[in-house]
């Protein structure tokens, strides 16, 4: 709790530690059955396709997808969702979404 305490005097709006905005600073990736003591590699890449899949088919106002992104932001290097962007921008992504 000393890191958010820590933060308090900068962003004044995450002081109570019960703020869902306070865990929401703090959060990262949550445990997945699917990769149990192993790289996380293979779990970024399929939270990163399942959230694309997940809005290609629900839109992307539906909530439960943003799930996928907030678990690919934590496990996944920027320059790697950067270059998928592209190549997913430019038709040449290597998996189907």
């Amino acid at each position: 709790m000393s890191f958010i305490k820590e933060f308090s005097g900068k962003y004044p709006e995450h002081t109570h530690k019960n703020d869902p905005k306070a865990e929401e600073l703090l959060s990262t990736a949550k445990f997945d059955a699917r990769f149990q003591m192993c790289n996380q590699d293979k779990a970024c890449w399929q939270n990163y396709v399942d959230y694309f899949r997940c809005i290609k088919k629900k839109g992307e106002d539906y909530e439960p997808c943003n799930w996928f992104k907030k678990q690919y932001q934590a496990l996944c290097p920027g320059f790697w969702t950067e270059r998928w962007d592209e190549q997913r921008e430019a038709g040449a992504f290597p998996a189907k979404i």
